[in-house]
Order: C-alpha cells, then structure tokens, then sequence
C-alpha cells in the first residue's frame, strides 16, 4: 500500500531525523577542546543564575516536592535547598531554577532558546544515577560526563533552531529543549537507539506549549518555568523508554493527517544547516553583564553608555530611537502597561529605559517597586523602536551571529546624543577573552549570596582546575551546593 494510505496499519521505519538524534547521542564522539572549555563555563554560569534566583520566593516555591511529603531521600538534589526528589520533579526544579531570572545561555536563530535549560533533566538524572551507583557499587558519573551530555543537548537543540521556526507556528522554544532533554536523558538511562527513537517520538507526540505566555497581552511567570517543565516532561519519556518499555511512534513526525508535520508544521519537513557536532556550545551565547532578553542585551549596553548624558536631562528629552533586529521588534517591542516582571523584561523599552534613568539594570529592577516610579513609564511612551535591516541580516548569517542594537536620544532643544550601536555583547564568542573573567565574578558573587563561606570555598576550589572538576563524580560536585 501506498504510504500515503492513512487505512495502512503497517508500522513504517522510523522517521529520519529522529534515527539521526539517536544515532548522534549514542555514537558522536566529541573531540572539541573548545567545545568542552565553554560546557565548562556554561555549567557554572548556569549554577550560578540558579542560586541567584533563590531569592525570588516565586521561584522557591515551585523548587519542592509536587505536594508536601512526596520526597526521595537518595534522590536527586535541587542545587541551593535541601530537597532530595525524584529525577523528574527535579528536573523540573533545576530547569525552573536556571531559567527563572532569563539570565543563563542563549541561542538565536530562526528559532530562540537557552541550551542550559536542558541542564535541569541532565542534572537531576546524573544525580539520580551516581548516587544509586554509590549505593549499590557502581560507577557514578564525572563532571565530564555531565559536560559531554550538555554539548549534545546543546548541539541538538540548537541546530533544529537554525533553520526551523517554530515561533512562527505559535509554539514556545522550550519544544527543542523537550526533545533534547528526552533523547539524552535517555542515553543516560542506559537506553539503546531503538529506546532513544522512541523517547523521541513521545517527545514530538506532546507537540509544543503555545508562545502566548510570552507575548503581550498575556505575557506572565509561566515562561520562568516553561523549560522545567520541558525537561520534566523529558525525564518521564526517558524513563518510560527504559525501565517501562514504551510502545514508539516510527512516523511521529511524517504521518499523514495525524503527524507533527502535518498537524503543527504546516505540513513542512524540518530542515538543517548541518549536521551535528559540537557548533552549538562553541558559538553559544552568554548573558554575562544584564538579565534581559537575548535580543535586548546590546540595546541595554548601548543605554548604559548613554546614562551619563541623559540622566540629568530627562525632563527634557523629546524621543529615543531604538533600532533592532527584526526579531527584538516581533519580541519584545511592546508599549500600554506592564503588568508584572515577566511582562518588563519582555520589553525592550523598559529594559533602555532602566540603564538610561538608574544607570544599572539588575533582576530586582523589573519588581513592582522599582516598576512604580513614573519616570519609566514616560520615557517608554517617548521611544519609538525600528528594524535595521542590517542588523537581521548580521543576526541570520552563520559566521556573525549578531545581535545588533543602536539607541540614541533626542532632546527638545534640537541635540542629541551620539548614536551608539553594539553589534554583540559581551557574552558573544568574539568577545570571549572579556567576558569569561566577568561570568566567573557573576559565579562567585551567586555563590557567597546564597550559600554559607565554607560551602562557597569548597566550590571555588573544586572549580579552579578544569581537570580536577571534569574527574569529579556528579553526587560529589552537588553536595557542594546542598543546604
């Protein structure tokens, strides 16, 4: 029968790009130097963005068991508390915690999302593991175990990102950290090829959360907790693969009617710009000096330039001109009132207006007592933001991956201040050598504001030498972040 016969109930081989995810995880050796220098900072970045959102109580109190007594004592630790849980409520938890403050890595290409978010399920599920090998004689997982499943998850999510928008269909980003998470944690599990397939295939089967809780007029917290729920949605896939021996799905993605293609795609095959390695995390992008949307991050560098000039003069300026990317305008290009923190650092006006008024644009400054003083909100309604078309296509091409912002302001006399444009910040790879001394200063100040100096001095230690770190074992390096 014709494949095309939705009546055909013969099961058909197994789609593609899903039999190259499993052959990439179970069988790619990664070789990369740099790749594994970078996992190694994005693992500390990412812990780091975690302990600074435990002082946020909306973060905290998704951090626990999902009700009151349902903890596993030798289970997987939530880095920052002093909950043991099962591997899936802490993937939740870690996911939630690393991307609550939209402070960790980020990946911008047809699509957008942060790599590091699936540390949530790689974390919770290494722990998992090395604590039960220590219980029963096994072998735990190393640090550099966590690092060569990062660079995968990272390598995967991002290369679907590169030419595939899923936005574009109204789905959230956080389908790719869902469909990477579960094809690792998997692998992790101790799963074949055929168990990773068909942990992939459930993964598409879920098709995607809708991006409306990033979006004016509903933007709100659930986008803090978006990818812990993808990675908690991931570790169940895994797990039932493994141990429960789940049914797969072979045409997940190309049946007919009933497909992802055809029911979430628009009937579009995925594309790829190349194949996997190790692209992803050499080119990944750290948010280093501000917490603000990826797409933001130049535009508020550019701000703090012009603080000093604007500040004493705000009464007097007559606009500000914001160009962007044309991306940044379809984002976070949003004007009426902001109606909670979520809401304001989804808005590049708030996010030059803060840095221009206050010199400085920290997470506490998207709370509502910073948010009431009037002065932001009458210069929001003085900023006009365009698309520079150059900067979309810096941002498109391969070998720049921009992410371009110019602002500048007009007063009511006829000056103006100079423009300043940013073409990448300083998390961008070419500004690697500057930025890595910073993300390790946003390291060490995360650490001492939450966890106790003796704790704080054993992480220090443990990080200073990659070769030391890389041969720890997993359960080891996570009790230095217990309480």
């Amino acid at each position: 029968m014709s494949a095309h016969d939705i009546r055909s109930a013969k099961r058909p081989d197994p789609d593609q790009p899903m039999v190259d995810i499993a052959n990439y995880v179970a069988d790619y050796r990664i070789d990369s130097t740099e790749a594994y220098d970078t996992a190694r900072y994005m693992l500390l970045d990412s812990l780091a963005t975690a302990m600074m959102a435990m002082k946020f109580p909306e973060c905290v109190k998704h951090l626990g068991p999902v009700v009151p007594g349902a903890t596993l004592p030798g289970g997987a630790r939530v880095p920052g508390t002093s909950h043991e849980l099962d591997p899936v409520q802490a993937a939740f938890a870690i996911g939630t915690q690393i991307r609550w403050l939209d402070f960790n890595d980020t990946w911008l290409a047809a699509e957008w999302g942060h790599p590091s978010d699936n540390l949530g399920a790689i974390l919770a599920v290494a722990d998992y593991l090395s604590r039960k090998a220590e219980r029963e004689g096994g072998k735990a997982l190393s640090v550099r175990d966590v690092l060569t499943h990062a660079i995968k998850a990272h390598e995967i999510q991002g290369c679907y990102a590169l030419l595939n928008s899923f936005n574009r269909v109204g789905q959230d980003h956080v389908i790719l950290v869902r469909l990477a998470s579960t094809a690792v944690a998997t692998a992790m599990l101790g799963g074949t090829k055929e168990q990773i397939i068909t942990a992939v295939s459930h993964s598409w089967i879920d098709n995607g959360a809708l991006r409306t809780y990033r979006h004016a007029p509903n933007t709100g917290p659930r986008k803090s907790w978006a990818a812990g729920d993808a990675c908690r949605r991931a570790v169940t896939h895994a797990i039932n693969a493994v141990y429960r021996g789940a049914v797969g799905y072979p045409s997940a993605l190309t049946a007919k009617t009933w497909g992802y293609y055809d029911v979430a795609f628009k009937s579009k095959a995925f594309e790829f710009e190349r194949p996997f390695g190790s692209y992803v995390m050499e080119n990944v992008l750290f948010k280093i000096s501000f917490p603000a949307e990826f797409h933001a991050q130049t535009a508020v560098e550019c701000a703090m330039k012009l603080h000093a000039q604007v500040a004493g003069k705000l009464d007097q300026i007559d606009k500000v001109v914001i160009e962007t990317q044309e991306a940044g305008c379809r984002i976070i290009d949003k004007t009426g009132p902001l109606a909670n923190y979520a809401d304001r650092d989804h808005c590049i006006q708030y996010m030059v207006a803060v840095p221009l008024i206050f010199g400085r644009l920290t997470a506490e400054d998207y709370n509502d007592d910073v948010a009431a003083d009037p002065r932001i909100d009458a210069l929001r309604e003085k900023m006009v933001v365009t698309e520079n078309p150059q900067f979309t296509k810096d941002y498109f091409d391969p070998e720049k991956r921009y992410i371009g912002n110019a602002v500048q302001v007009f007063f009511q006399d006829g000056s103006s201040t100079e423009k300043v444009s940013i073409d990448y910040p300083i998390g961008h790879r070419k500004r690697r050598a500057e930025g890595i001394p910073v993300l390790l200063k946003k390291f060490e100040a995360a650490m001492r504001g939450h966890l106790p100096s003796h704790k704080v001095k054993a992480i220090l230690d443990a990080t200073a030498s990659p070769a030391t770190l890389d041969a720890m074992p997993v359960q080891d390096f996570l009790s230095l972040f217990t309480l």
